[in-house]
């Protein structure tokens, strides 16, 4: 299963005037593609200062003291405000505890959905462009490294294909976004119709002219060749001439019947034209900037096939034969490259953690390796190797914490981590490389720069991010979305703005949600109506979440793995069923115990005592002292994570071989007997 997200030995702590509080301490798991995991524990734990600290939103006196949040090539940690600002809202979001600490209270629902829309838009089309430009001219490059071999006529013909598929993909987009527009237009143009009928049919009309213009505005907009085109759009501009001879005034009672036969006609017209079939715009945006003809008359799916057949024949097949032979190519060259990289990495790593370290000494070396690892780098990879990229950043990271002055003794234990790990990382890549489907790869690369070539032209407009915003409200269940749409928050009911706020977090379509406490304030009912909520989204938009609570009820509904957290630290990992059927942690018996369970007729037990003080951690298990079965050992030495199974992990000297064994409490044995025959 992919990664989506690693965090590895964080440690954050916060200045205080009575010291350094240590509020995280050396955690490290990940979360995958499409998963839920959950981190659960009590208040303090240091839950919600991991998932802020993935969104680099830490309080001004925190410190991270170690540890790297690997994502998407980048180490959250290290990377600088601006470029976080395309990572924020945009491929990770947040939902909120308290919906209101989210909501600006004097601004308008519809407003504070639509603003950073607007924002990002502009932002996502620069990046884009970036992106698509840097990569064709690096695949152009190397292209003609490995096919043309020092060909001079061949390398022409290739250079020349890489910026006809430039022209052709920016042409493609074009055509898609006047559609997209179109369509948007349509599906806007059908629901104001629909408003206007309903308040015809009940005489309760208000603003009309504002209805009336909208309408006229939206359906004119959804005139295309492939939505409304042809005798339609002939027959649209007509009805809408008839439609507009009543715009101009109120409409009286007597003119209901003809304004309402008229919206009738206009709405089918657009929903016909919503409901055809979608032109192949790749293939079209080829055909139409090197053919030299104009497109043949047949229906959309027989001109799919022409345009398909015409680019292939023309163009695709000897293209994507490149590419593929291209990325093969590319992968040999940084095979040698990672190999060569290891033997740097190893040559220096000794003087990375060697006693009397000197500044200029290391810093000839860390360019050395950093240089090493980054040409080792094969940037034609659409998936990129997180630990790759953010090597450099990691280890200038880990020496800034060293002391540099010239009669230093310092131990730089992370920075030497840090090249192991990358030491480790390589040489499994070298001894056990993976069978790579090139063809595959090549279909990557092109959905790549399909992808970024439609976000470089992609606009979003006020009135599209409009019926975005009012398509996100109807999708997390609040009806009624056109009135609510310009109320304030507190016009909402708690659930209600949670789900705003949800619906704000899902604006900019991310792929990985952060949902901190989210149901913590709000009643039994609408709990478990915002989870199903949740759930529902997550499937639907493919979704990872990473859910902090510290309510192991609710995590039973939502989670495919849990992290159980105490003190900072992950004391146990494994997957839902592992944790509720198998638990191995005193701590969590203590919170499984503590759970409510309507079958249960035992005596909910709290857990004794109180966290530690993370002024001055214990030297051992930090559970130790609440813990009715610590051992000696407990308070002297902190445990390792003992496995249990490939996916089931926990930190007690209870998993110790020599251990005396300990069986959970009866009312855990009980518990787990009822739920495995249920």
């Amino acid at each position: 299963m992919r990664k989506k997200l690693s965090v590895e030995n964080l440690v954050v702590s916060f200045r205080t005037h009575g010291g350094k509080v240590q509020a995280v301490r050396n955690i490290s798991f990940h979360l995958n593609q499409g998963e839920t995991l959950a981190l659960v524990g009590e208040s303090g734990s240091g839950k919600s200062v991991t998932s802020k600290a993935i969104l680099g939103i830490l309080a001004g006196n925190s410190v991270v003291e170690g540890g790297s949040i690997l994502y998407d090539g980048m180490d959250l940690l290290r990377i600088s405000e601006e470029e976080f600002y395309s990572v924020r809202g945009d491929k990770i979001a947040m939902i909120f505890q308290d919906p209101m600490s989210s909501l600006n209270p004097i601004m308008r629902i519809g407003k504070q959905l639509t603003e950073a829309m607007l924002l990002k838009g502009r932002i996502r089309q620069k990046s884009c462009r970036k992106a698509f430009n840097s990569t064709l001219s690096l695949l152009s490059k190397t292209m003609v490294r490995a096919i043309a071999k020092g060909d001079v006529v061949k390398a022409a013909k290739i250079k020349k294909q890489c910026k006809d598929f430039d022209k052709s993909q920016f042409k493609h987009i074009a055509l898609k976004q006047a559609y997209s527009e179109a369509r948007e237009s349509s599906a806007q143009a059908v629901e104001e119709i629909g408003e206007m009928l309903f308040h015809i049919e009940k005489e309760v009309f208000t603003d009309q002219r504002y209805f009336l213009g909208e309408i006229q505005r939206l359906a004119s907009g959804a005139i295309n060749d492939y939505v409304v085109g042809g005798e339609d759009k002939a027959r649209l501009q007509s009805l809408l001439k008839e439609l507009q001879k009543v715009s101009g005034k109120e409409i009286r009672r007597k003119e209901y019947p003809q304004t309402s036969r008229l919206l009738k006609e206009i709405s089918v017209i657009l929903e016909q034209g919503l409901a055809g079939d979608e032109p192949d715009f790749f293939s079209m945006g080829y055909y139409m900037v090197f053919a030299g003809k104009s497109l043949p008359r047949l229906d959309v799916l027989q001109l799919n096939q022409y345009m398909k057949n015409y680019m292939d024949e023309n163009f695709m097949d000897d293209f994507q034969s490149y590419i593929a032979d291209t990325l093969e190519f590319s992968a040999k060259e940084h095979v040698v490259l990672k190999a060569r990289a290891v033997e740097v990495l190893e040559q220096q790593r000794e003087m990375f953690g060697s006693e009397g370290f000197r500044k200029g000494k290391y810093r000839k070396a860390t360019r050395e390796v950093v240089r090493a690892v980054e040409a080792s780098i094969d940037k034609l990879e659409i998936r990129k190797d997180t630990l790759a990229y953010t090597f450099g950043r990691r280890l200038r990271a880990a020496l800034s914490g060293c002391d540099n002055n010239s009669d230093s003794r310092t131990f730089c234990k992370e920075a030497v981590m840090v090249i192991d790990q990358m030491i480790q990382h390589y040489k499994k890549q070298l001894n056990s490389p993976k069978a790579r489907d090139y063809e595959a790869e090549t279909e990557e690369v092109i959905a790549f720069f399909k992808e970024k070539a439609s976000g470089a032209v992609q606009k979003i407009t006020g009135s599209g991010a409009k019926y975005k915003a009012l398509k996100l409200m109807e999708e997390v269940g609040i009806s009624d979305a056109r009135k609510r749409f310009r109320q304030y928050p507190f016009e909402f009911s708690g659930g209600m703005r949670q789900r705003i706020v949800i619906a704000i977090a899902l604006a900019a379509d991310p792929d990985i949600l952060i949902c901190d406490e989210p149901t913590t304030a709000l009643d039994v009912t609408i709990q478990a109506q915002i989870l199903e909520l949740i759930n529902k989204l997550k499937e639907n938009r493919h979704l990872s979440i990473l859910f902090i609570t510290h309510d192991l009820g609710v995590v039973a509904y939502m989670a495919d793995r849990i992290a159980v957290m105490y003190a900072g630290k992950i004391v146990e990992i494994g997957t839902c069923e592992e944790i509720f059927y198998a638990p191995a942690h005193p701590y969590t018996w203590a919170l499984l115990s503590a759970m409510p369970d309507v079958e249960s007729k035992e005596r909910l037990e709290a857990i004794p005592g109180t966290p530690p003080n993370m002024l001055h951690p214990p030297v051992g298990d930090a559970f130790a002292e609440r813990n009715q079965y610590a051992l000696k050992i407990d308070f002297e030495k902190e445990p390792p994570m003992f496995e249990i199974s490939k996916t089931h992990r926990a930190a007690t000297w209870l998993l110790h071989p020599d251990a005396p064994k300990v069986e959970p409490p009866e009312s855990i044995v009980r518990r787990t007997a009822r739920r495995k025959e249920g």
